[in-house]
């Protein structure tokens, strides 16, 4: 019993003493940063101004829940060959973000499709929810997605869609909600 004792004394007094160090260590460092802030010279106080800065202040964001209905599929988005499931973000968000599920009306007809474009976007992602797409994106070359897939697409990148299943479903979340797209010549 007695040696149970002396080994947890002697690992008290190892504790006691890393954590004295290390107060130590921190009171150095806290002096360090106390100097360095008295010799650093004030600034000159700034002029007071007309106008109050204003500040920019979200609308408040609601909940919307989406629930799958095939009469929600319209084909009333960017692309003539698509069909998009509006999931009411953008209208959830005021104008903050915009997420659809896409489906890309088969057989794909790479002379409608494949049309080199980017976006005036902040963010953009997208997932395979279903089937299969191919992409070309600048810097990367042509990739294959397919079902559980996810990338995203820098603001401004150029990229084209080559080819995809005639079963493909995408999910895509674009920040922000309204946003440019500009067609390239290839």
């Amino acid at each position: 019993m007695a040696r149970k004792t002396k080994s947890r004394s002697a690992a008290q007094t190892a504790v006691k003493k890393r954590s004295a160090d290390k107060s130590a260590a921190r009171s150095s460092a806290r002096k360090a940063v106390k100097a360095k802030a008295r010799s650093t010279p004030a600034r000159p106080a700034a002029k007071p101004s007309a106008k109050p800065a204003k500040k920019s202040i979200r609308p408040k964001q609601r909940i919307v829940v989406s629930h799958h209905r095939e009469e929600d599929f319209k084909a009333d988005g960017l692309r003539a060959y698509a069909k998009y499931r509006d999931l009411g973000i953008a209208a959830a968000t005021h104008g903050l973000a915009q997420a659809h599920v896409i489906r890309l009306q088969g057989p794909c007809n790479p002379e409608e499709v494949s049309k080199l474009h980017f976006h005036d976007i902040e963010f953009q992602m997208v997932y395979v929810l279903k089937g299969w797409v191919k992409t070309y994106m600048d810097g990367e070359g042509e990739t294959l997605m397919q079902e559980g897939s996810a990338w995203t697409q820098p603001p401004r990148i150029k990229h084209m869609i080559l080819d995809y299943s005639d079963d493909v479903e995408l999910l895509e979340v674009i920040l922000p909600a309204e946003f440019k797209t500009v067609e390239l010549k290839a």
